[in-house]
């Protein structure tokens, strides 16, 4: 008989009008690093979820070495020796790190925390594990992989045997995922056991044992990882053969069709987050910025779109000043914005799918008459773009944008920013959370707005994008472009020390 800490029969879950998990069964081994792989939408994170105590299954067991028990909600969940790192952290932004990691399992004395053995045994797990963190700052001012951190540490101060990660590297730096995996391959080699949610196959490969993999909320199966490829992977995954080639022509560039001069954003404590930068993109290239994340790329493409101003220099598109114009004229003008924080600039969550499709059309003669929004066409619209991009929702076009996997979600600014046709598309990590049949398709778009002679500005924190797609490559190292090179002349070590500040500008 297997040894399993963890067993998910037969579990069936539904949502109104969908089916997100039919009839799984998922067993976990005591000390392994198990991986669950499937589309955007494939139910992952549902059932997870249940196990958690998000959710209640319609239907299913769930067994803890062996015994049936029930998980009524996290602190269930948490008394059976199970913890969760979600895909979106859930941090109190105003508290410490300590704070947090200890919040809900205070030590108190006659009412008054106490708080000295918690930063004890939290310094101790941050050493133990090579978390390093500052107990004292407040999870605002700290990075998106120091965040992570504190949700790892909040796992291990309670003491959790059952570790579950959903999407982990979906906002870390390629540095970052290689130290996550390294945490990983530790916390099992000490018997820890370990569920992890993705959607990336060189990760699998790199850290899990076994790999179980659905499809539409249906189990496909369960393998080896080590006797299975990437491409039979991505096959169970999708459900059909996936091509890892990018049909990349040569570059034809044209004129400019954005130009940044001498750009400078203010930052925190009295710093420039932008300091001086100056580029171009022409007409028919990918130029992508590259850098690790907090070194002003953020801040430069808000002032590119608008959402923050300028202490100095200039904007222009196709040579006309855009400095000064709203947000709406820039879009109007031809400017696209795949943003980083699709929650935060992307989606109106409380909004349907049809309307958040429409958020940058619903005032143009196609989608409106006389000021009065044209609802049937506006309901065409979306379903022509949820056919197109394959952005999968339980009720179509009016789909609440909340109730969507994140995926989806990104999955539907994409379709919405290359549907208006720019000019120029700036793309913030456009395949953040998106699974590898996703990713690819994306790629494709992004190549084909280049080859069609658009202007394309990339954003990316994963080196794998920045060499499939980037014609010219921009390294950015605290608010100042430190490198360029042509995108075959790049090399990922040489990246990594100009990225990191180890190198001096190129001659």
């Amino acid at each position: 008989m297997q040894d399993y800490i963890i067993e998910m029969l037969h579990i069936t879950k539904d949502f109104p009008g969908i089916r997100a998990n039919d009839d799984i069964t998922l067993q976990l081994r005591r000390g392994e690093i198990h991986a669950l792989l499937g589309e955007n939408g494939a139910g992952k994170s549902t059932l997870m979820s249940i196990l958690f105590g998000l959710y209640q299954a319609d239907r299913g067991e769930i067994r803890k070495d062996g015994k049936p028990v029930q998980v009524r909600n996290p602190n269930d969940a948490n008394a059976l020796g199970i913890g969760m790192v979600h895909q979106h952290f859930k941090l109190v932004h105003n508290f410490t790190v300590l704070e947090n990691i200890v919040l809900g399992v205070e030590t108190t004395e006659h009412g008054v925390l106490k708080m000295d053995e918690a930063r004890e045994k939290v310094m101790r797990l941050s050493r133990q594990y090579g978390l390093s963190i500052d107990p004292d700052a407040r999870i605002e001012d700290i990075t998106v992989g120091m965040q992570q951190r504190v949700e790892i540490l909040k796992m291990l101060y309670r003491d959790n045997q059952i570790l579950i990660f959903d999407e982990p590297t979906a906002v870390l730096t390629p540095q970052e995922i290689d130290e996550l995996m390294n945490i990983m391959r530790g916390l099992a080699q000490e018997g820890k056991s370990i569920l992890f949610i993705t959607h990336k196959l060189a990760e699998i490969k790199a850290v899990a044992d076994r790999v179980t993999v659905l499809r539409k909320g249906a189990y496909v199966g369960t393998v080896q990882v080590a006797d299975t490829t990437v491409e039979q992977m991505a096959e169970m995954m999708v459900g059909r053969k996936i091509s890892f080639e990018l049909n990349k022509q040569e570059m034809a560039p044209g004129q400019a069709a954005l130009s940044v001069r001498d750009l400078s954003v203010a930052g925190r404590h009295n710093k420039k987050a932008v300091d001086g930068v100056t580029f171009d993109v022409r007409q028919g290239e990918i130029v992508c910025i590259a850098g690790i994340d907090g070194n002003g790329q953020s801040e430069l493409v808000y002032a590119l779109t608008g959402l923050m101003p300028l202490l100095s220099g200039q904007v222009l598109m196709g040579g006309e000043d855009i400095t000064q114009y709203s947000i709406r004229r820039r879009n109007d003008l031809g400017l696209g914005h795949i943003p980083e924080d699709r929650h935060k600039y992307g989606l109106v969550l409380d909004y349907d799918l049809q309307q958040n499709l429409a958020l940058k059309d619903y005032h143009k003669p196609e989608l409106q008459r006389h000021g009065f929004i044209r609802f049937d066409r506006v309901h065409a619209h979306a379903e022509d773009l949820i056919s197109r991009f394959d952005i999968r929702s339980a009720q179509g076009p009016v789909t609440v944008a909340r109730s969507m996997s994140g995926g989806n979600q990104q999955k539907a600014v994409v379709a919405r920013e290359i549907d208006i046709q720019p000019e120029v598309l700036i793309a913030v990590q456009p395949t953040r959370g998106l699974d590898v049949g996703a990713t690819m398709y994306i790629h494709e778009q992004l190549i084909r707005e280049r080859d069609n002679g658009k202007a394309v500005l990339l954003i990316s924190l994963e080196l794998d994008e920045v060499f499939q797609l980037a014609d010219r490559i921009l390294v950015i190292f605290e608010g100042r472009i430190v490198a360029e090179f042509a995108g075959k002349e790049a090399t990922a070590q040489e990246l990594g020390l100009y990225m990191a500040g180890s190198r001096k500008e190129k001659a």
